[in-house]
């Protein structure tokens, strides 16, 4: 693959944000991003989140998926604790336009699955000079 200065600043941004991201709150979800020919895909995992805990925003070339999760409310004390908790942000740059109006989500099993289709703009075209 060709270098591409522009890709290479979207995912130092996007390491940068998600090392941010798990200073500040503790938890931050793992997550995979692949790009098919039509379409990007994120896949996030949420495990004990239900929907109405994840907010996701399509702008531009971003994508912003975050949510909290709560943790116990047991008075106990904690002799381990490992499953975080929180707050969490993360934001996907793509580079490329994605259709904002067709991002679809789906959570199964703990898998936060988010299509995001890629907008095809106008072919570039010669214009001749009269």
């Amino acid at each position: 693959m060709p270098w591409d200065p522009s890709r290479d600043l979207l995912t130092m941004r996007e390491q940068l944000d998600s090392l941010l991201g798990r200073a500040s709150s503790g938890w931050v979800p793992a997550a995979d991003l692949h790009e098919c020919d039509d379409r990007y895909v994120v896949t996030m995992e949420v495990p004990g989140m239900a929907r109405d805990q994840v907010r996701i925003e399509c702008h531009g070339h971003e994508l912003s998926v975050s949510g909290e999760r709560s943790g116990t409310d047991c008075p106990q004390r904690y002799h381990q604790l490992e499953r975080g908790h929180g707050a969490f942000a993360r934001v996907f740059a793509f580079g490329q336009p994605v259709d904002s109006s067709r991002v679809s989500a789906e959570l199964a099993d703990g898998v936060l699955t988010i299509t995001i289709p890629k907008t095809h703009g106008a072919a570039p075209r010669r214009v001749d000079v009269r």
